[in-house]
């Protein structure tokens, strides 16, 4: 077994490799900036307002965020390569004075107490190894009546098979995801009111397929470019097609959750 720390650094170097750029393409979570969209317009997202994306990977959500609905986006990741190339592409679109992004860690935020409207978390507070710290940490940063958007991966309540409880498959935001209400729980414990849920299950099997899709063409047309990134295929395939039989059994979803700090 991996210690917290362990886990929290392989998450972050794996997710600011080139080879995990080659695979998912622009967005990192299932629905991509579709479900960003959704799960902004739940929050109910006004012009002028502050946001915390949590986990921010390479810059998309906070982005399309500030671009597309006029808000101030602090971004915050653990990979120090991952926030480099947000603060690029952030400057690239120019939003380098809207959007600006931190080193940190989900548990201990780098971020002032009371200071913003919405915290939005996409596929990542499964692989947080110590989730009602990240919680609480969203609870701190929240104005009251701010809300937190969270999208993540689901399992029932019996649980994963044990070939879904590795190292890579917590990376792949599997191995420590939870039940829907799992989530909800740990959230409320934060003092955060859960006030609206929806099922996306869709979106992970559609993600699962691209990926595989992606693989498959990039492996005719462009095998070098997946040897040169380091990327296995044949062991990316395994554990797609893993996670593809546990969605179809209904063991994996996805959904989305909105908390209100009173």
């Amino acid at each position: 077994m991996s210690t917290p720390e362990e886990i929290k650094a392989c998450c972050a170097a794996a997710y600011g490799q080139d080879a995990v750029a080659l695979v998912l393409g622009e967005s990192y979570h299932p629905g991509g900036l579709a479900l960003t969209r959704r799960l902004a317009d739940v929050l109910g997202l006004r012009s002028g307002q502050r946001v915390a994306d949590i986990a921010s990977g390479p810059g998309a959500t906070a982005c399309a965020l500030a671009s597309e609905y006029d808000v101030g986006v602090d971004g915050v990741d653990l990979g120090e390569s991952g926030v480099e190339r947000a603060r690029a592409a952030a400057e690239q679109a120019g939003l380098a004075g809207t959007v600006r992004f931190h080193v940190g860690d989900a548990e201990r935020l780098p971020l002032p107490d009371n200071a913003f409207d919405a915290v939005v978390c996409e596929c990542a507070f499964c692989t947080f190894p110590d989730k009602a710290t990240a919680a609480a940490e969203f609870a701190r940063v929240l104005r009251s009546g701010g809300k937190v958007g969270i999208t993540d991966v689901t399992v029932t309540e019996s649980g994963l098979p044990e070939e879904l409880t590795t190292l890579a498959a917590w990376v792949a935001c599997i191995a420590d995801a939870r039940p829907l209400a799992g989530y909800a729980d740990l959230l409320a414990n934060a003092g955060l009111r859960t006030v609206r849920t929806e099922s996306h299950d869709d979106a992970i099997a559609v993600m699962i397929e691209a990926i595989e899709a992606r693989l498959t063409l990039l492996r005719m047309t462009a095998a070098d470019r997946l040897t040169e990134a380091g990327v296995d295929v044949d062991t990316v395939l395994r554990h797609t097609s893993l996670a593809s039989r546990a969605a179809r059994q209904g063991l994996i979803g996805y959904a989305l959750l909105v908390a209100e700090k009173p």
